[in-house]
């Protein structure tokens, strides 16, 4: 049985890779999806993601679709006291941004979708600048009072407006973020690494990654003259565009074949073993994805290994 990791200052204790849920209602339909969910759930995992704006991009969808199917599926196996369900607020039509009254409204709409009582992590999707952090927070702690949220979190935020928050719920008592949602991987550490990362250790936060996979780039599936039926095959194929993206794609191949493991448990490895990381987000679409990303509960990589990720990808 993988043991459970603590998610920061939190009482949530989480499986090590998060199960992203984008992908259901949009290129997983519900009995994909829910094949998911329970291999899933079969091998221990419960932790899910989702947000209210999955997959509102979609032609012929409004957005909540990820959010149904998985509260569906919640109903269902009749488990919702088994998972951590984590959900966001700010990019939906029509509730964006962060204002209090957007926040509150958009609670009770995810609330009545997931079809419980309660969300157990909610993040403010991307920071609302024209929203004061004393706003938002406020209405955070609201929900968590009401027994709406368990606990509260951030993605897509700077390390200015971090501190800002977290120094207002200490001076007021209120509500604290306790996890962070940011854009990491091994092709893309700039945006994390640095000062967001220092904020969230000194302040013992949780680092729960999207795109942990780089959109399926580190799969190593994407190769020169490769062709892939996926719909973020631009955006992985990119990598392989950058000097960058070609060195850890090699360094992956070379440490997956001494250690008989996947290319993209090997990258989920060297991103859980990074300071702040409690669990890597990544999804699958089909049963067949999830091995590989289950794995990496077992995968610890040695020192030299994780330098020779870590200098490739520097």
């Amino acid at each position: 049985m993988t043991s459970l990791r603590n998610l920061g200052p939190s009482g949530l204790q989480v499986f090590p890779l998060c199960l992203g849920g984008n992908v259901f209602g949009w290129t997983a339909d519900e009995d994909q999806s829910f094949a998911v969910l329970d291999a899933y759930a079969a091998a221990g995992g419960n932790f899910v993601d989702t947000a209210d704006a999955y997959s509102h991009w979609v032609p012929g969808n409004e957005g909540g679709e990820s959010e149904t199917v998985i509260g569906k599926w919640l109903a269902s196996r009749g488990n919702r006291s088994d998972v951590v369900v984590a959900t966001k607020v700010g990019a939906l039509p029509g509730y964006k941004g962060l204002s209090a009254p957007t926040i509150k409204s958009a609670a009770e709409e995810s609330l009545r979708r997931l079809g419980t009582d309660h969300i157990d992590l909610y993040y403010t999707h991307f920071d609302d600048e024209t929203v004061p952090v004393e706003e938002i927070i406020t209405a955070l702690d609201e929900l968590v009072k009401e027994g709406k949220v368990r606990e509260i979190a951030a993605s897509n935020i700077s390390a200015a407006r971090l501190r800002a928050s977290l120094e207002f719920s200490e001076r007021e008592g209120l509500a604290r973020y306790v996890a962070l949602q940011p854009h990491y991987n091994l092709v893309s550490r700039d945006t994390y690494e640095g000062e967001l990362q220092d904020t969230a250790a000194g302040a013992g936060l949780a680092a729960v990654p999207y795109y942990a996979l780089a959109s399926g780039f580190l799969t190593g599936k994407y190769r020169p003259g490769a062709t892939v039926d996926s719909a973020r095959a631009g955006s992985a194929a990119g990598h392989l565009e950058s000097e960058r993206g070609r060195r850890v794609l090699a360094a992956l191949d070379t440490v997956a074949r001494d250690r008989d493991a996947e290319i993209a448990t090997v990258a989920l490895a060297w991103l859980a073993s990074r300071p702040t990381v409690a669990a890597p987000i990544a999804s699958a679409r089909t049963v067949d994805q999830l091995p590989a990303l289950l794995a990496v509960a077992g995968l610890r990589l040695t020192d030299e290994e994780l330098s020779a990720l870590t200098a490739a990808s520097a």
